[in-house]
């Protein structure tokens, strides 16, 4: 109350610079906390903050956020840097979950997002846009701004908000997120305004019109926020500098003892008023001229982020006078730097286009979240060297990474690098080898997706050999391989085929004793594919066998119990493929069974069916959600990976064959052409690929008309035909032969579904609910529309009478393949996103066919394949989203929990 008396004789300052005027005791009030501004508002500062500055913060944002109990907050920011105090005391003051991870963490976009949005289901993110963009469009998209997104509020601040027109781009278009510009300075710690955006300001047509940029907001409580122009008179209308305070939110700065309430602070940003609302137009340094022109790089950053190449990007000055772009893109170097520069041409005038375009593996960032210009500058500096020091031999390569490796396994400068040396076994982790990974990258100049798969799986010298092809060094001292090889190395295009390691030679011998082995594929949705199958008359009754063909044990009561489980690392939504082969004398009755299964974590397993014993692990380049195939001899296991890899790795062992890139993610599951062992897969750049592994070539790629291709294509050998379908809405029938388009079908809702065919049909699911049936001509025979949209890829009866395949409403539909008419469902506890397996139930005491479910609840069902009966069921402690496969008495499924299970199917014995 005295404070409140003594305040009335004092005079508040009006001095433009924002000058604290002296003040008595009664200014003095006790600090909540005392931390250092990074110098984003001119000089690094000490400030001091008061309980009463920071109190109404907490309380306004609580309110605006809608904060509860049930809440996970992620502290995305460190303890030197304000946001953090918000964070904490929202959770802390709503008794919401604050969810606190290790630094190493938040510098893994994959990893982290699977924590955040899996794991832990955060709802609450305050974060710079700068920090946000490392997850990529890709990750915004599929988890952070997803469908089903468990983020309820995304807060952006400490740096200019993205465009509506970029942030629609983000977000899935049945996102529920709420999306806040939140604006503020250290010294009136610690947010000043709000704006909440429209859901309007976020739709298609609206973020690309009439919105341009996202407004401030109006002050938070407490909070007085001014424009002011260059004279000191405050702004209704047009440009001028904020400047922010208010009778509480009054910080103590440096070696300031007393401070007058209600002092305002120059915050050094420039805004534009219009019709009250406050536009950012950046900091008085970051509004430069050139060539007597003024540009605003902040604006040139907003188009740069709006080219589809461009993940994230900074603009900056090198030297004050040549303009320099660092941009994060996840296609290919190539043309790239061209195609962005004659893109920028035709949006900007001349003298807004950058000097120069500079690719990075990543923004350089600060503790604080924001990008680090000086750390960018730095990387250019070294680019530009290693450019003007052309010469710069195979030795000098070396010896950067020799100190690289020395200093990311903090080895003495001392210490001898063997040319074999292995990461891993060098004292080396995952981690390690990720910021090894970028710090060559960095020091290096280059761009390339597979070096961290060469770190994890090669030698040193491997590394070497990788880093010098990638920089375009020929191997002339040190090198093993002959002049032949190294001209074959040299003129290969790494564009098409990456890496490659040592292969195995296999003789003649070792390649008949395979083709005459009996090998069997069984792969989700029932499918099972039989190769190389070499019988005489004697092997009869073990073909049977293979082929399932036995005899009925009646209507014996079915159960399910666990028989195994593999831990992954992270979360499985792939599907198993099983390879199923008799031994070297087929005529035993001794098969091998072997399940291939990927994950998150960016590991691919082989485990032995029979006891889940690990047979071989490798880690790729990115987390895996595509299910595997086997080529045509069984020799190889082909699997998709987010980081746009196609990989061609030895069933026995796992090493790495080929490797094929992609322009983006591939979810897609390769189908294999029996008749010529081509692999045709889908990518999330929108083609389909035909590889031969044989020669490691690309034999033809087609793009699908728009969108990507995340389901798996499918084949129909005889009429040497393969279907795709992409996230655009397009089913195209191509020629396997040579990637010609035979036909196509458009529909308005994009295709997640697999196709599949039987006899002269293709049948597909469609995202607004149909099941559809086509012509092997492309028209439309028949749809029938569940409640919820189709995930699912249908499955076919052995007869090819009936189609089975479920949907998001938590059905699983029999129908009749000749005209699609209901036969029977069967209600889950869950969502049906898997496809069904249909089975011969003779294995484990069953007349006819037996179908595998699984609904997204965790719950594994067996029904009756002619009524739909439930027969068993079993539920796992997690989220399915991969579909069960079944061979002999076994089922296998992939769970969210980082598991991979087998369950045994059994007889129930009478009681």
């Amino acid at each position: 109350i005295e404070a409140k008396k003594k305040k009335k004789h004092k005079k508040e300052s009006c001095h433009s610079n924002g000058s604290a005027v002296e003040q008595d005791d009664a200014g003095r009030r006790e600090l909540a906390y005392v931390l250092h501004t990074s110098g984003t508002t001119g000089f690094p500062k000490t400030v001091r903050v008061p309980h009463g500055c920071i109190l109404p913060n907490i309380l306004h944002l609580r309110s605006l956020f809608q904060m509860k109990p049930d809440d996970v907050v992620f502290l995305a920011s460190p303890l030197t840097f304000d946001p953090s105090v918000v964070d904490i005391f929202l959770a802390l003051s709503s008794g919401a979950q604050l969810l606190i991870v290790p630094n190493a963490i938040k510098k893994m976009p994959n990893r982290l997002a699977e924590l955040l949005f899996n794991d832990h289901k955060t709802t609450v993110l305050q974060v710079t846009p700068a920090l946000l963009l490392r997850f990529g469009h890709r990750i915004l998209k599929q988890d952070v701004l997803s469908c089903g997104s468990s983020l309820r509020v995304l807060a952006l601040g400490g740096e200019a908000c993205p465009s509506p027109a970029l942030l629609e781009s983000w977000r899935h278009e049945d996102n529920k997120t709420k999306i806040y510009n939140i604006y503020g300075i250290t010294e009136v710690s610690c947010w000043a305004s709000c704006y909440r955006i429209p859901e309007s300001y976020l739709t298609l047509q609206t973020s690309h019109s009439t919105v341009s940029a996202v407004p401030l907001g109006t002050p938070l409580m407490g909070t007085v926020v001014e424009v002011r122009d260059e004279r000191g008179c405050v702004v209704s209308e047009g440009e001028g500098q904020i400047f922010i305070g208010g009778e509480d939110r009054v910080c103590l700065l440096d070696d300031e003892d007393t401070v007058v309430p209600g002092t305002m602070r120059a915050t050094g940003d420039w805004v534009n008023v219009k019709d009250g609302q406050l536009h950012y137009l950046g900091r008085r340094d970051r509004l430069i001229k050139r060539n007597g022109k003024r540009v605003n790089l902040d604006s040139l950053q907003q188009v740069l982020l709006s080219l589809p190449q461009v993940e994230a990007c900074a603009v900056g000055l090198h030297q004050g006078f040549r303009l320099l772009a660092f941009v994060v893109s996840g296609g290919a170097d190539g043309d790239l730097k061209k195609l962005i520069l004659s893109q920028l041409s035709l949006l900007l005038p001349a003298h807004s286009v950058p000097d120069t375009l500079v690719l990075v593996p990543a923004l350089c960032l600060t503790a604080h979240g924001k990008v680090n210009m000086e750390a960018l500058v730095r990387v250019y500096e070294k680019q530009r060297q290693c450019l003007e020091s052309s010469q710069r031999n195979r030795s000098e390569l070396r010896q950067i990474l020799q100190t690289l490796w020395r200093d990311t396994l903090n080895l003495a400068v001392d210490v001898a690098i063997d040319e074999k040396s292995k990461f891993l076994f060098s004292g080396g982790d995952s981690l390690k080898a990720l910021h090894l990974c970028e710090d060559i990258l960095t020091a290096v100049g280059v761009t390339s997706p597979e070096l961290l798969e060469v770190i994890l799986d090669g030698t040193f010298s491997d590394i070497v050999n990788h880093v010098a092809r990638a920089r375009g060094i020929l191997e002339h001292e040190n090198s093993q391989s002959t002049p032949s090889q190294a001209k074959r190395r040299h003129v290969e295009s790494t564009s098409q085929v990456l890496e490659k390691r040592v292969r195995k030679d296999w003789t003649a011998a070792e390649s008949l004793q395979v083709e005459k082995q009996a090998v069997k594929v069984i792969r989700r949705g029932g499918e099972v594919i039989e190769m190389n199958i070499r019988y005489t008359e004697d092997d009869k009754t073990v073909q049977n066998q293979l082929l399932g063909e036995r005899e009925s044990c009646g209507e014996a009561d079915l159960g399910l119990s666990l028989s195994w489980s593999s831990d992954t690392g992270r979360c499985v939504d792939a599907s198993p493929v099983l390879l199923v082969q008799n031994g070297a004398d087929h005529r035993s009755d001794l098969f091998k069974a072997t399940v291939f299964i990927g994950s998150h974590s960016h590991r691919i397993q082989a485990l032995d069916v029979a006891t889940g014993n690990l047979m071989w692990e490798r880690v790729l380049g990115d987390r895996i959600e595509a299910s595997a195939a086997v080529s045509h001899c069984g020799a190889l296991v082909v699997i998709g990976c987010y980081d746009g890899c196609v990989y061609f790795l030895c069933t026995e062992t796992g090493k790495t064959q080929w490797v094929f890139e992609t322009g983006d993610a591939v979810k897609s599951c390769p189908a294999v052409d029996p008749l010529t062992g081509l692999v045709v897969v889908g990518s999330h750049d929108g083609y389909v690929y035909a590889l031969n592994s044989e020669v490691q070539k690309c034999v033809w790629k087609c793009h699908c008309g728009g969108g990507a291709v995340f389901s798996s294509p499918r084949l129909h050998a005889s009429r040497r035909q393969v279907y795709a379908a992409s996230l655009g809405g397009r089913l195209l029938c191509l020629s396997i032969d040579s990637g010609d388009v035979l036909w196509s079908y458009c529909r308005d809702t994009p295709f997640f579904s697999s196709p599949n065919c039987f006899s002269e049909h293709v049948v597909i699911g469609s995202v607004d609910g149909h099941i559809c049936c086509f012509s092997n001509t492309g028209k439309l025979l028949w749809q029938f529309l569940t409640k919820g949209p189709v995930f699912s890829s249908p499955c076919i009866t052995s007869d090819q009478q009936r189609l089975l395949c479920g949907s998001h409403d938590g059905c699983l539909y029999c129908l009749n393949c000749a005209d699609g008419s209901l036969i029977w469902t069967f209600q889950t506890t869950g969502k049906v996103y898997s496809s069904p397996f249909v089975f011969d139930g003779s294995a484990v005491g069953r007349r006819g066919s037996l179908v595998g479910l699984a609904s997204t609840d965790g719950t594994v069902w067996i029904l009756d394949g002619k009524d739909g009966r439930m027969l068993a069921s079993h539920t796992f402690p997690g989220e399915l989203f991969s579909s069960p496969v079944v061979w002999e008495s076994s089922l296998l499924v992939g769970c969210r929990n980082d598991y991979v299970y087998c369950l045994r199917l059994s007889v129930k014995e009478e009681t």
